[in-house]
């Protein structure tokens, strides 16, 4: 909420003289007044207690440098106050499209103020709107455009121009690229959150429940004297004392039913890993099942279920030859195997393991019908391998690593008054410092990941080096995927429904928007900055890397649209998808053990029950479970998919866009609800009023 206040202006530096022969000229000659507004962020620390001048510009002439005075002092641009001021000018200034703001020090104190936006209402009565969102934290000069939005080509005015350059030259110099490891996605330059702009860095709130979050589990850990027991469980029931002390209703679910060959399926169409599964139609040369291994209950024969398209394959070959971890002076153990399952009477089932990648009599290829244990120790292993896959591939390179180089390249090359800058702003909200805090707290040389996982060190490297050069544009683009994997069809998969109609509500919107500012496709080749920001995604995103499909250059309305799509649903919906259920399927370890400390079974039948000893230490586990708790977690300042607090677009056509997409988001959320209500488990980490604009977490 606003509070309203009306103040006047003066010019800076006025004696009484100054003053006295000033309003004796102005006497003389007739005034034009313009109304100006200012609105104050609604957030902690948002108000300043300095000294603000205003300057307007506009096509006819510009206004003088004017302080904005109060009578009530400072308390003017307090938190969520709108302030009214007057601003006289000799002459109208024409058609308004840029104001200067700058914050002088009171009384030698320099504080950070983040105004929302400015209104203008000229003399002939037209409102001009001016966005701002941004901290102002020094004593220079910023400039900001009139809220149409504006492309290079299109400006008229030298002063515009030169504006739109200057903000580019020291965007250019606030965020920089940088390489933090070789083969991997270019990054934010910046070794701490505080080396970033103020803009892009979490807010108090956010600051604050993270952190307090973060301390909690560290502290509960103490207390139970866990952290630094590096012995194996002695039984199921010490795990299931440390689970039970915090639990989700998913997570429940899971201890109950993780030995579940249903269960186990399910995870890979509804889990956090959804993307792995697809159509086998030919068995790979180096997983020799055979017709006369697998039941198929009636269905007919291995290979006549294959031309059905009723088979489908995980193969985790990406983990193949990577030296695991050790943690706390042990050897780990990763395996990258191959899982068959079959699609019956509407389910999925796993029908064939093999945990390496090549066939030999140590490696042999376990069935359902081998003993429990068995079968029940290669479904953790390939658990296991479906972590590592998942963290480093899934959820850490395709959404966090990517949503950060869309975000660097908006920031470098395109301006505010960009239309695309307009549209993708709010899905970059927290990205840059959430990535450098994973840096440094989860892959650096002593981060979690590095120290707990079975893959941390530099398998970690070698496996997101291996997925990147592997990746596709039509991985990322979730119609297509579907289509190449061959999943179309397999009912229940609750990712694939959302998802595709996700992408339809972000496709129909982003289309709606850019249709209105690129009429044709001469246009799309005509943005400079479009094209720039672009080929950075290509060349530091991608590294260059031709066969991955990314565009250099974009030449078409349709293929901005598709692109922009993929940028948007990357960082809300596939982040969801990959991030939210991290607890859920994690907290109980061993649904998904964080590593393994036994070698994998290299024969069938009887043995000794090593599970327990197989699973990851004490500490291991709970250093695990406290990660995935803290990485699950909202913050109460959470923006919802869809939702603009901070407005960007001021013309009327785009705001219809997007109250129409608000009203899609929220119709696409009630049949969400309405579906899950009869499911025992519902599937709940792609309703979008569930999840964020960014990844903020």
């Amino acid at each position: 909420m606003y509070i309203k206040r009306s103040i006047v202006v003066s010019p800076i530096n006025e004696t009484p003289q100054s003053l006295q022969q000033r309003i004796l000229q102005l006497s003389r000659v007739k005034m034009v007044n313009y109304e100006v507004t200012v609105y104050t962020t609604n957030c902690t620390f948002a108000a300043t207690f300095n000294n603000v001048n205003i300057k307007l510009v506009g096509t006819e002439g510009k206004s003088n440098r004017s302080w904005l005075f109060s009578i009530i002092g400072s308390l003017a641009l307090f938190k969520g106050d709108v302030a009214h001021f007057t601003v006289s000018c000799p002459k109208s200034l024409g058609t308004l499209f840029l104001i200067e703001l700058d914050k002088q020090d009171f009384l030698l104190f320099q504080d950070s103020w983040y105004p929302s936006k400015v209104e203008v209402r000229s003399p002939e009565g037209d409102t001009y709107c001016f966005p701002v969102h941004r901290w102002i934290t020094d004593r220079e000069v910023h400039r900001f455009r009139e809220g149409k939005a504006v492309k290079a080509f299109e400006e008229t005015n030298t002063l515009a121009t030169y504006a739109r350059e200057q903000e580019l030259i020291g965007r250019k110099k606030d965020y920089c690229w940088d390489e933090s490891k070789k083969g991997l996605p270019h990054c934010i330059k910046g070794e701490i959150p505080l080396s970033l702009p103020p803009e892009v860095t979490f807010s108090y709130t956010k600051h604050t429940e993270f952190f307090w979050t973060a301390a909690i589990g560290q502290a509960e850990q103490h207390l139970k004297g866990l952290e630094k027991r590096n012995e194996s469980w002695t039984d199921i029931d010490a795990l299931d004392r440390v689970f039970t002390y915090r639990t989700t209703d998913m997570s429940e679910y899971v201890q109950e039913l993780w030995q579940e060959d249903e269960f186990f399926a399910y995870q890979y169409l509804n889990g956090v890993n959804p993307i792995m599964i697809r159509c086998c139609k030919v068995l790979p040369k180096n997983f020799p099942v055979t017709n006369d291994m697998v039941f198929l209950h009636g269905h007919g024969s291995l290979t006549e279920e294959m031309k059905r398209g009723n088979i489908f394959l995980c193969d985790y070959k990406r983990l193949d030859g990577v030296t695991a971890n050790t943690i706390n002076g042990k050897k780990q153990y990763l395996m990258a195997p191959l899982v068959l399952f079959h699609k019956r009477q509407g389910k999925l089932m796993p029908i064939a393991i093999q945990l390496k990648q090549t066939p030999a009599d140590d490696n042999p290829i376990f069935l359902p019908t081998d003993s429990a244990y068995d079968w029940m120790m290669a479904k953790m292993f390939v658990r296991s391998a479906d972590f590592q896959e998942h963290q480093l591939n899934v959820h850490l390179l395709r959404t966090h690593l990517l949503a950060e180089v869309f975000a660097v390249s908006l920031l470098r090359n395109v301006p505010m008054v960009h239309p695309l800058y307009k549209l993708l702003v709010p899905h970059t909200r927290y990205t840059l410092q959430i990535n450098i805090m994973a840096r440094l707290a989860l892959i650096s040389e002593k981060g979690v990941f590095t120290e707990f996982a079975a893959s941390g060190g530099e398998a970690m490297f070698t496996i997101m080096e291996r997925s990147l050069s592997s990746m596709t544009y039509k991985s990322l683009c979730i119609p297509d995927d579907v289509d190449e994997r061959g999943v179309r069809d397999i009912p229940n998969y609750y990712y694939k429904e959302d998802g595709l109609k996700l992408w339809d509500i972000i496709f129909k919107f982003v289309e709606g928007v850019l249709s209105y500012y690129y009429k044709t496709d001469d246009v799309v080749v005509k943005d400079s900055e479009l094209q720039d920001w672009i080929r950075d995604i290509f060349e530091h995103g991608f590294l260059s890397q031709e066969q991955t499909g990314i565009p250099q250059k974009l030449s078409t309305v349709d293929e901005l649209i598709k692109f922009v799509t993929m940028v948007i649903f990357t960082c809300s919906c596939q982040h969801s998808a990959v991030n939210s259920g991290q607890y859920d399927y994690g907290a109980w370890m061993p649904n998904t053990p964080i590593s393994l400390q036994r070698p994998p079974p290299t024969t069938k039948g009887p043995k000794e029950n090593i599970m327990m000893q197989t699973l990851p230490d004490i500490s291991t586990t709970v250093k695990g479970m406290s990660t995935m708790w803290l990485l699950s977690k909202e913050s109460s300042d959470f923006v919802p998919l869809g939702q603009y607090p901070e407005q960007y677009f001021t013309e009327g056509f785009p705001r219809k866009q997007i109250k129409r997409f608000q009203r899609k988001l929220h119709q696409l959320s009630v049949d969400i609800k309405i579906r899950n209500e009869p499911l025992n488990l519902p599937y709940t980490y792609l309703d979008p009023a569930s999840f964020e604009n960014s990844v903020a977490i």
